[in-house]
């Protein structure tokens, strides 16, 4: 189905508060004999894109792909066709940007998923690729161009830092030079772009995880940093980008409704010019050449749109854009010469792909990721639902409900607890939900409390609380699952990634009579090992929702399921990352030696040279057959 502008504006004007509770007798398991278990090989065969750049001239893209089995960098005609792969690594590259004269291409480099990256360089086109910094012990990223090529702007962060700095180095292979030098564990910089006559950069500052922050113009020169929107209290203000003439600066900001909201910033007067209105979450985007339109993305429920704007009379429309997940194509730009927008698109059925977005409202897509088994899969399609939860907070959350189901009550059901805490479940394409609903499985994955998306109040609910009332709206929408009549109640599974690993082993060891099985994927079992022994950063970022982890260690008890791990009796898979900085392999194996000591049902892995989620090809295949089968067996859809 295809939005129209009339309606998403009716999105853009409500918010949280306009919605209504779903009814579980709506939930209705559509007839269709064509539908059958998708293939693990063929979900993992489909290629994955991770960030694009347009070349100076409109006629490349260069880009990050999976297509190897590998995450690296790839080249292609700007109409999708000759792609080519640029680097072939073990490691994961990033972030590509051309050098204004298009003969360079500048990415990121992590090494063994320690997440410490390096730049490097390689010719447009091939060649033999370049390390521009080689620092093992600072991770470099998010490399800008000045105008004239002649500086390359990035991100620095010291491994024993917790604070990301803004700096410069001259191109081709000069010294990194920084120009902020942050003296607040809680305060990190981000990079957003140059002026246009390359004299500054513009930065945001962000401090503490409960969005506070603040857009900066830094002299290039001089190192002197501006705070263009001082306020008081607590209020997250983000720069995206500057117009051509370097008069205005679009951003968003929470100032209104505790929402982001975007606005232009005249740089001269300082005044605020509003675009949108909304209480959902509205960030700005970037100008077009010639800075006559430019770009914001509405998340209306977690369903994204590009929203494309006349800067003249602030006139919106979104191009006819397929409902879904929509984001910019492109970075640091999106759009061409001639008007039309590189797009990103997916939904819950169709796996993200490229498109270009005409001026003129014409979509044409560039790529086909999907492997040739998943092409011609069909797929229940998500539905979007509401409900209340224990204390009556609304919840909303996606659900797959397969096809050809009775309402007879035997069916199986899973549980998909999101990450973060503070991420959100988007109606994107979700593997696990495919691969379990189409083997007959009930699926929700619900954006409970805690979760962006739906306001800073709504965010700060589970702060000390972590696997407490957020928990408690997981199982809401269990409830909600069960209330639709298809769902044993012995039938039951959980499975989550990073913090919904953590929601996995906090489900099973505080309510461990609601399930039948559960895998855990890089979870946390004890947050003060977290607290002491992850990367600086993640620490900082551990002591925003749990406070300090020695006056309020007792919160950090409360919400470890180490504290309840002698409940569980729940049969049990643990997947990790060996080299994991974020959730180091240590979690896993303690959870895995309690519960053995035990005598529980428990199975586990560790993949070698994987990070914090796992990217090799052999990897992905291992992690989701090995979870899908132990759903199965425990589980017993059929």
């Amino acid at each position: 189905a295809v939005s129209s502008g009339i309606a998403f504006a009716g999105a853009m004007n409500s918010g949280p508060d306009a919605r209504s509770v779903t009814s579980p007798e709506s939930m209705i398991s559509e007839r269709n004999s064509a539908g059958g278990p998708v293939k693990v090989a063929d979900i993992v065969e489909t290629t994955m894109i991770w960030g694009a750049t347009l070349s100076p001239s409109g006629r490349k893209i260069g880009f990050i792909s999976g297509a190897s089995g590998r995450v690296n960098l790839w080249e292609m005609n700007a109409d999708g066709g000759d792609a080519r792969q640029l680097v072939k690594s073990n490691d994961r590259q990033n972030g590509p940007v051309y050098s204004p004269d298009g003969k360079s291409i500048v990415y990121e480099q992590d090494f063994g998923g320690g997440e410490i990256y390096d730049l490097f360089a390689i010719p447009a086109g091939g060649g033999e690729p370049r390390n521009l910094t080689g620092s093992v012990n600072t991770n470099e990223t998010h490399a800008v161009f000045s105008p004239d090529g002649a500086t390359l702007a990035l991100m620095s962060r010291e491994r024993t830092s917790a604070s990301a700095n803004i700096a410069v180095m001259a191109w081709p292979d000069g010294k990194v030079r920084l120009l902020t030098h942050e003296a607040d564990p809680k305060a990190s910089w981000t990079m957003v772009c140059w002026s246009p006559d390359g004299r500054f950069l513009f930065a945001n500052r962000k401090v503490g995880s409960y969005e506070d922050s603040a857009a900066y113009r830094i002299d290039v020169a001089t190192g002197k940093t501006e705070d263009l929107t001082p306020h008081e209290g607590k209020e997250t203000v983000e720069a995206s980008d500057v117009s051509p003439d370097g008069k205005t600066l679009l951003l968003s900001s929470t100032r209104k409704y505790g929402s982001a909201n975007v606005a232009l910033l005249d740089l001269d007067t300082r005044k605020w010019r509003w675009v949108t209105d909304t209480h959902w979450v509205a960030t700005s985007g970037g100008f077009a050449p010639g800075g006559k339109a430019f770009t914001y993305e509405v998340n209306a429920d977690g369903r994204k749109t590009v929203m494309f704007v006349d800067a003249a009379t602030l006139h919106a429309s979104d191009r006819s854009i397929p409902e879904g997940f929509n984001k910019p194509g492109a970075t640091p730009g999106s759009f061409a010469a001639d008007g039309s927008y590189l797009l990103s698109h997916e939904d819950s059925t169709h796996i993200a792909n490229l498109y270009w977005a005409s001026a003129q409202g014409k979509l044409k897509q560039i790529t086909h990721n999907e492997s040739a088994g998943f092409a011609a899969a069909v797929l229940p399609r998500t539905r979007l639902i509401t409900y209340r939860s224990f204390d009556g907070t609304m919840i909303s959350a996606y659900a797959w409900i397969p096809f050809n189901l009775k309402r007879d009550g035997t069916a199986a059901a899973v549980v998909l607890p999101h990450g973060g805490p503070t991420s959100q479940w988007y109606d994107t394409f979700n593997p696990h939900a495919v691969l379990l609903a189409s083997r007959g499985f009930l699926v929700i994955a619900p954006n409970v409390r805690g979760s962006q998306g739906y306001g800073i109040t709504f965010q700060q609910l589970n702060f000390q609380d972590l696997g407490g009332g957020d928990l408690k709206d997981e199982i809401a929408g269990l409830d909600f699952l069960k209330a639709t009549g298809y769902v044993d109640s012995k039938k039951v599974g959980i499975w989550g990634n990073s913090y919904g690993g953590f929601m996995a082993l906090m489900a099973i060891s505080k309510y461990p009579d609601l399930w039948a099985a559960a895998v855990d994927e890089y979870g946390i079992i004890n947050w003060l090992n977290i607290a002491e022994h992850s990367a600086p950063y993640l620490q900082q970022y551990v002591r925003s929702i749990l406070g300090d982890p020695v006056k309020d260690k007792a919160a950090y008890e409360a919400s470890s399921p180490l504290k309840y791990i002698d409940n569980e009796h729940t049969p049990l898979l643990v997947l990790q990352g060996a080299k994991d900085v974020r959730v180091p392999k240590e979690e896993a194996e303690q959870a895995v030696a309690l519960l053995k000591a035990r005598g529980r049902v428990v199975d586990s892995t560790i993949y070698p040279e994987e990070g914090h989620g796992f990217l090799k090809r052999e990897h992905k295949l291992d992690e989701l057959t090995r979870a899908v089968e132990w759903l199965e067996r425990y589980l017993h859809p059929h």
